[in-house]
This record gives structure tokens, C-alpha cells and sequence, in this order.
């Protein structure tokens, strides 16, 4: 049964994720909610609902509790560990939750969590976490989630696809310097960026999980028009960093994407996977 031994697990490196505030967080929600798939998010429902018992979810980069909100109302019949390294971020999801007794926030670095990280857990949930970490940093949490025979909710891992219905010439160029970054050290090792899904598949099979994924593509138009504005900044920016468009290409290309934000949709690719045993 899941949660019968504590957890030895151990991140390696630094949990060292900037930018990541209540800001952003909010700007993004209502893209995240609309995007997850439905269909996997009932298989999540019906897995939890068939435990005996009190059931505890455990939120890996919970933020203000994003995936909470997402699963309401059903979540409320789940006990929540909600698991950040930013104080202010849990601080803000204690506020918003106050009344509810069933979510307990814990500050951690993922490089080296309480051993009771995973204690009595039926499924561990992240979203638009597992594209920033390594291969080895997946590794390590799905030979733990095997061994406590935990399941796994991952929503919103990136996949490498932005397009735009209104096309720029330097969209690709752009993209692919873009992804390039996605596969920096975010602070767990080199990042998958792109390949986090079907090598998260991967090491689940092998672990004898089965695995469910569905796509999950952000679908942004006018009206998320500031959530645009703001990933147009981010994908320009890493871009840039990599050196392999010119500075004056991409400067270019952010205004023009700038100027149609409210007036070219675009579609951000990721994945939903949920593995169970």
C-alpha cells in the first residue's frame, strides 16, 4: 500500500527556479485549467475514489495551490500536502485555503525533501514541473514512487510546439533557440525541456506502471492576450540567451509578436500523463 515505509528520497541539485511568482502563477491559471485534459483528470478522480480510507495527495512545486483549484470540487474529499520551496507562494496558498483543514503546506527543497515527503500518499501530482529537470531527477522519483506503489498525476509538461495562427518568418528559428534553453540545467541537471513526457513514459513502464497521456495544449487568443504578452518576453529572452538568432532578430521578432497579441492566437503544446499500478 502506498505511504507503509517513509520516503528515503533525495533530489540532487538546487531547487533554484526563479520568476516563478504569484504573479505569473495567476496570469496562467486559467490557460492551465482550460488545458488539461478532462478525460485524464476523471481517471485521476476514479483512481482516488476507489482507495480505502483517507486519501493524501501530494503537490510537488504547489505554488498557490493551481492543481488543487483545478481538481475542485472532488478535491475537497482529499487530504493536500502542498510542497514548494518559496515561503510567500504557501504563505498565499494558506490564505486562499484557510478554511479548508484538509491541506497542509510543507516548504522544501526538492534536493533534500523530509523523509516524510511521501508518507501515506496515494498519488503525487506536478504541473508544468517535469519538463525543467533531468532524466536522472525522474529516475530517482519513479523508483521511489515504485517502491511505496504511488501514483503520478503530470500535467502540463511542455512539448516544444508554439505556433501562431498568424505566421512571423522567424517563428522557427526563434522556437528551436527557444527549446535549446528548455534543455539548460534548470537546477536539477540538464533540463529534458521537450522530451520530459515520453521519457517520464518510459521510466514508468519500466517500473510496471501503466500509463495513460492526453495533450494538453495551451489555446490562447484576446483574451489571454497578457499571458501572451508575458510568455512572448520569456520565449525572446531564452532565445537570445543561446546566441543562435541574432539580437536583432529577435528584437524584431518579439515586436511583431508583441503587436499581435491581441490578434493571433497561439497554441502552446504539452502533455498530461497519469501512471498508476
Amino acid at each position: 500500500m502506498a505511504g507503509e515505509r517513509q520516503s528515503s528520497f533525495r533530489f540532487s541539485g538546487r531547487y533554484r527556479m526563479t520568476g516563478f511568482d504569484k504573479t505569473w502563477l495567476d496570469l496562467r491559471e486559467a490557460a492551465d485549467h482550460a488545458a488539461r485534459d478532462h478525460g485524464l483528470q476523471k481517471q485521476v478522480i476514479d483512481h482516488l475514489a476507489a482507495a480505502h480510507g483517507q486519501t493524501l495527495v501530494v503537490d510537488l512545486g504547489a505554488g498557490t495551490g493551481s492543481t488543487f483549484r483545478a481538481f475542485l470540487p472532488e478535491a475537497l474529499h482529499w487530504r493536500w500536502r502542498l510542497v514548494d520551496n518559496d515561503p510567500l507562494l504557501l504563505i498565499e496558498a494558506k490564505r486562499r485555503h484557510a478554511g479548508s483543514a484538509r491541506i497542509e503546506c510543507m516548504e522544501a527543497h526538492l534536493d533534500a525533501p523530509a523523509d516524510s515527503l511521501f508518507f501515506e500518499a496515494r498519488l503525487v501530482t506536478a504541473s508544468a514541473l517535469f519538463d525543467l529537470v533531468s532524466e536522472s531527477f525522474l529516475a530517482r522519483l519513479v523508483s521511489e514512487l515504485a517502491q511505496t506503489n504511488i501514483g503520478l498525476y503530470a500535467a502540463l509538461n511542455y512539448d516544444g510546439v508554439c505556433r501562431w495562427d498568424e505566421h512571423h518568418p522567424l517563428d522557427d528559428e526563434v522556437v528551436a533557440a527557444f527549446n535549446v534553453h528548455q534543455r539548460r540545467d534548470k537546477g536539477f541537471g540538464p533540463a529534458l525541456g521537450p522530451d520530459a513526457t515520453p521519457v517520464l513514459r518510459r521510466l514508468l513502464e519500466e517500473q510496471g506502471f501503466q500509463v495513460a497521456l492526453a495533450p494538453s495544449p495551451w489555446r490562447l487568443d484576446k483574451a489571454h492576450a497578457e499571458l501572451q504578452r508575458q510568455f512572448i518576453f520569456g520565449i525572446a529572452s531564452a532565445a537570445a540567451e543561446t546566441g543562435l538568432v541574432e539580437e536583432a532578430d529577435v528584437n524584431d521578432w518579439r515586436l511583431a509578436r508583441l503587436q499581435q497579441a491581441e490578434s493571433s492566437d497561439c497554441l502552446v503544446g504539452h502533455w498530461d500523463l497519469f501512471a498508476f499500478r
